[in-house]
């Protein structure tokens, strides 16, 4: 028999606002085996104290109340990890992996939380070298695990149907063409020649965004929208949170959403779950 996991990821902006704000009521109604979480703003007490009956793993930012990652998990994983480049990333709070078996299979998911950047400053800078690490990372997991995803808030846009006003945002972090062009070869076909979007050219790495293969070449569905003007209400949004998946697990993905809340007062966060069951074969 195949064994479904539910894998659901978010950004809280802020675990204990959130779960003031309503988020177990989500969380009870969502029925997820793993919940991947960003920019948590908390230490590990104070997740415990969130999430009471959970196993929980976290990577704290060295700066208190900022960003944060974390995993909760209704099994415990079997191992976890942070370390993911120099010491400038691995104290950052921003990437997470958790093992988890299965039936005999190892399942590993990361939690990631990539810098939201600002061009020609010094935070694009920190954000062109996460991103580096991350491409570097991709096939190691992969051979490590073959059922990988990554999950989190990327902050990047890949597509134009990925953002509302993207005609506005071209010169915004976010939707640089040298970001976008990431993702061409994080989801470009394996060991393919990959031309990008900047015009510079790369090696694809084969990995699925799950939420474009289920939904295609539509716009959004979009996973966060500004606190500004009436941008919810309008559907005006970025699609910027993201599960890529291992080409081995992709091919598992049997089910895809984006929890959007039905109005804006009823938000417990900026951004919207993205939810994911996996089909695990033998």
């Amino acid at each position: 028999m195949p064994r479904t996991i539910r894998i659901a990821s978010v950004n809280v902006n802020g675990i204990r606002a959130a779960v003031r704000k309503g988020m177990h009521d989500w969380l009870e109604a969502a029925d997820v085996d793993v919940l991947t979480l960003q920019e948590v703003r908390a230490e590990a007490a104070h997740l415990a104290e969130a999430l009471p009956g959970w196993h929980i793993v976290n990577d704290e930012s060295a700066r208190k109340g900022r960003s944060g990652v974390a995993i909760a998990s209704r099994s415990a994983p079997t191992h976890w990890r942070t370390d993911f480049g120099d010491d400038a990333l691995d104290s950052a709070g921003r990437w997470i992996e958790a093992d988890y078996r299965l039936d005999g299979q190892t399942v590993r998911v990361v939690s990631a939380y990539v810098h939201t950047g600002e061009a020609d400053t010094p935070k694009q800078d920190a954000k062109w070298a996460f991103l580096d690490a991350m491409e570097a990372r991709m096939p190691v997991m992969r051979t490590e695990v073959p059922l990988t995803v990554i999950t989190g808030d990327l902050n990047v846009g890949h597509r134009e149907i990925d953002i509302r006003n993207w005609r506005g945002n071209r010169k915004k972090s976010g939707f640089l063409p040298r970001e976008r062009a990431y993702f061409d070869r994080f989801t470009g076909a394996e060991a393919a020649a990959v031309t990008c979007v900047d015009g510079s050219t790369g090696t694809g790495l084969g990995w699925v965004d799950v939420g474009r293969r289920a939904h295609g070449d539509v716009d959004g569905p979009y996973t966060w929208w500004s606190n500004r003007g009436k941008a919810f209400d309008t559907d005006t949004g970025w699609r910027i949170d993201y599960h890529l998946a291992s080409p081995e697990l992709g091919a598992c993905a049997e089910a895809y959403r984006v929890d959007r809340a039905p109005s804006w007062d009823t938000r417990w966060s900026d951004h919207a779950p993205v939810v994911v069951d996996y089909e695990l074969r033998s």
